[in-house]
């Protein structure tokens, strides 16, 4: 498929209109547009993306749109993508600012919000099972998770404090096995 900056732009608006519920969200939606329709990207490089924009300080999606952008593009294809994927998150700011007061009191309004927050949880469910199948593939990587959950639930040790410390351990498993690979070499 052609990779053009108005093509990336139209996908990622797409997905950006689709995107409710935040970043957590996108991945699904980036799944099915850029991996299984389009076959832009692999689902493994989109995981990637996913995982280092998690871990950098703005808005998910816009950085996992960044990256994908750079990847198909360059520089304006990161372009292409940042605006694609705020620009509907903006106009509907906009639009639904101008008369949310007026109509928040509506049965109706309060139903559609509770039909949203349903779909945001079902989209959070893929979201986690994709990054599942890519992220947790041995025993190593299990016990990483196992303990960090532990770490979350019960301490109150900071989250970014965790997220080093997974880094950091990922970092030294990789370096103890490639030590080793390259002894027996």
């Amino acid at each position: 498929m052609e990779k053009s900056f108005f093509s990336i732009f139209k996908t990622f608006f797409k997905v950006g209109t689709l995107l409710l519920g935040g970043g957590y969200v996108i991945l699904p939606l980036l799944t099915s547009e850029l991996v299984d329709k389009k076959g832009w990207i692999t689902s493994e490089e989109l995981c990637e993306y996913y995982a280092i924009s998690t871990s950098l300080p703005g808005i998910i999606a816009a950085n996992t749109a960044i990256f994908t952008g750079k990847k198909l593009l360059g520089t304006k294809g990161a372009i292409a993508a940042i605006l694609g994927v705020t620009l509907p998150a903006f106009l509907a700011i906009v639009l639904i600012a101008s008369f949310l007061e007026n109509i928040a009191h509506y049965k109706f309004i309060n139903n559609i919000f509770w039909g949203i927050g349903i779909g945001v949880i079902a989209l959070l469910f893929f979201a986690v099972k994709e990054m599942w199948k890519a992220c947790i593939n041995d025993k190593f990587s299990a016990w990483v998770f196992a303990v960090c959950l532990a770490l979350a639930l019960f301490t109150k040790i900071s989250p970014a404090y965790i997220v080093i410390l997974a880094i950091l351990t990922g970092v030294c498993y990789q370096f103890v096995i490639n030590n080793r690979r390259a002894n027996n070499d």
